[in-house]
C-alpha cells in the first residue's frame, strides 16, 4: 500500500488529525500515513507549498499526498487530484498545485466530483480521504473526477527582476522553526540576473553583500574558539532549497530570538538585491 502524508493548517489542539487519520484506517489498516505538518499558518497557500515542495520528493513514486489548507469548496475553490512527478496531490485548486508544478508539468489532473455521492461539511475528511483511498485500492482519477487541464493562476508573491535587469524584489515566503526567514528569491534567479556583478541584498534597513552556502561559513576556523565571538551574527545564505535566507547564527528562540523577531522581519516583507556595475 502507498504513504499517504498530510499538510494542513489544524493544529494539533482540536480533533481534526485524529478524525481525518481514524477514517483512513477505517478504509484500510494496512495504509501508512505520514505527517508532513500541521502548523501551516492558517489559508497560507504559500507557506504550504514551500513545505510541501521541499518534502513531497523525499517519499516513493506513487505517495499521495492529502493538502489541507483552504480546502472548503465553492464555486471559486473547486476540488482537484493531481499526479505530478509520479506522486499523487489532492486538495483545492486554490493555487497550492499551480506552485507544486512550477518544475514539473501534470501528468493529469482531475475536477473531483463525488461530492454527491459523499456527504460532507468537512471535506478533508470526508471527501479527500475517500479519494486517496480510491488511488491507494490502484483506482483510476478519471473515477472520481473529470479530466480537466487547467489549474488556478496563482497570484501569490512572485520574484520581480526589474527591466534593466538591475534589480530583484522578492518577498519573505516562509519563517522556519529557528526563525530564520526564507525569501522567494532562487540561486537559479539570482545567478541568472546577477551576471558576476556585485551586489548589495536590503531587508528593512538591514544590508548583505555576501550570501554564504551554509551558515558556519560565516565563521572563521582559524581563530581560537574563545576568540570568534559569531552567535548571534546576522547572516545571508542560499538554504537547503536553493532559496535565498535571511538568518542568525545559531539563533535560539527561546533566547536571543531569530531573524524575524530580531530584524523585524515578517511574511509578505520585502527582500530586493540591487546589482551595481564595477
Amino acid at each position: 500500500m502507498p504513504i499517504i502524508t498530510l499538510t494542513t493548517d489544524f493544529g494539533e489542539k482540536d480533533h481534526f488529525v485524529g478524525a481525518i487519520k481514524g477514517a483512513i484506517y477505517s478504509e484500510s489498516e494496512d495504509l501508512k500515513i505520514v505527517d508532513i505538518t500541521h502548523h501551516i499558518n492558517p489559508f497560507n497557500i504559500q507557506e504550504a507549498a514551500y513545505v510541501l515542495q521541499n518534502a513531497y520528493k523525499s517519499f516513493p513514486k506513487g505517495s499521495i499526498h492529502i493538502i489541507g489548507v483552504d480546502a472548503e469548496l465553492n464555486p471559486e475553490n473547486k476540488h482537484i487530484a493531481v499526479k505530478l512527478n509520479e506522486h499523487y496531490f489532492i486538495g483545492a485548486d486554490n493555487g497550492i498545485i499551480t506552485l507544486l508544478s512550477s518544475e514539473f508539468n501534470p501528468e493529469k489532473i482531475v475536477e473531483i466530483n463525488i461530492h454527491d455521492r459523499v456527504e460532507s461539511v468537512f471535506p478533508v475528511l470526508d471527501v479527500f480521504v475517500k479519494v486517496a483511498a480510491h488511488i491507494a485500492r490502484g483506482g483510476t482519477l478519471e473515477v472520481i473526477g473529470k479530466l480537466t487541464t487547467s489549474l488556478k493562476p496563482i497570484k501569490q508573491l512572485m520574484p520581480i527582476v526589474s527591466a534593466d535587469e538591475t534589480q530583484i524584489s522578492g518577498n519573505v515566503i516562509y519563517i522556519d522553526n529557528y526563525g530564520n526567514i526564507v525569501t522567494n528569491i532562487s540561486k537559479k534567479l539570482f545567478n541568472s540576473i546577477r551576471q558576476n556583478r556585485k551586489f548589495e541584498l536590503s531587508a528593512r534597513n538591514h544590508k548583505f553583500n555576501t550570501i554564504y552556502d551554509k551558515y558556519s561559513d560565516l565563521v572563521n576556523f582559524d581563530l581560537d574558539d574563545n576568540k570568534r565571538d559569531y552567535d548571534g551574527k546576522k547572516l545571508a545564505i542560499f538554504n537547503s532549497q536553493n532559496n535565498i535566507e535571511i538568518a542568525i547564527y545559531r539563533s535560539n528562540l527561546n533566547t536571543v530570538g531569530g531573524a524575524s523577531s530580531l530584524l523585524g522581519l515578517d511574511y509578505r516583507d520585502t527582500v530586493s538585491i540591487k546589482f551595481i556595475e564595477g
